[in-house]
């Protein structure tokens, strides 16, 4: 396929916890991205427990170790076509490059390879969603580097993970990250807890600048048919929230939403 002048825009979604729901977000802003006529490659970057392919119900032939191994042997012949793996539903399509089908191969992922795959796939696709681990890995901190919009996903259930929350983020911003790279998006808004929104929000020194309602049934059914909710007739209220996410990365929100939602300028002209 032959490169187009210009870089597709790299989402990372991140998280200093597990279990917050990074996987199903990403599919879903994958799938609404890719609804909206979008080239989208979804990448699996969890690399020892990534769960894309089986929450889409597909089985991938070949990998992110495949490529990286491909990019090594000669980078000049490597073909991002031959590794990723179509998903489906209706007449919505996104590709998928799946994580390491085996653990070894997990802890045989080069950097500099991820790298270098991820620059391909800039110059074939419009939108590049990464789904990470929760880490601050040498990976993770590459990607991030080269990352459009690092999407950091939170939830307000106890202590030590609002603080994680802050120790991450004061370290994304001491390594110089401007605060509009950053957009922090609460997931399970609406779910029991005694802590206070405003609370973490004072402590973060950031408002959250997009809210997930808590809908366990949805998450669950949408897993088990691995159809994302964006793509379900069904119209959950959880679904609405993640189109309405994407409305604000892609600037289709009313100029008086934006603004509610406090979007800077840097980003209206960036997604202009």
């Amino acid at each position: 396929m032959e490169e187009r002048p210009w870089s597709g825009i790299v989402i990372t979604v991140f998280s200093t916890a597990s279990a917050v729901g990074k996987t199903l977000i990403s599919i879903n802003m994958a799938a609404e991205l890719a609804k909206q006529s979008y080239r989208v490659c979804l990448v699996d970057l969890d690399l020892q427990f990534g769960d894309v392919c089986n929450y889409l119900r597909i089985t991938p032939q070949k990998t992110i170790f495949d490529a990286q191994e491909a990019v090594r042997l000669d980078i000049d012949k490597f073909s991002t076509e031959e590794y990723i793996t179509q998903y489906q539903q209706e007449n919505v399509t996104f590709a998928v490059l799946a994580s390491p089908l085996k653990m070894e191969e997990a802890y045989n992922i080069s950097t500099e390879a991820v790298k270098k795959v991820l620059s391909r796939l800039q110059g074939e696709y419009d939108y590049i969603v990464l789904d990470t681990s929760s880490a601050f890995s040498d990976l993770n901190l590459a990607i991030m580097d080269l990352s459009t919009i690092i999407t950091f996903v939170g939830i307000v259930d106890f202590i030590p993970t609002i603080k994680n929350m802050k120790i991450g983020y004061d370290t994304m911003r001491s390594i110089g990250y401007d605060r509009n790279k950053i957009r922090f998006v609460l997931n399970r808004s609406n779910s029991k807890t005694r802590i206070e929104l405003q609370d973490v929000e004072q402590l973060l020194e950031e408002e959250f600048y997009h809210v997930l309602t808590n809908d366990f049934i949805a998450a669950r059914d949408s897993i088990h048919t691995g159809i994302p909710l964006v793509l379900d007739q069904k119209k959950t209220v959880l679904g609405q929230d993640i189109q309405r996410l994407i409305a604000k990365y892609t600037n289709r929100l009313e100029d008086t939403e934006d603004s509610a939602s406090g979007v800077s300028s840097w980003m209206k002209r960036l997604f202009k």
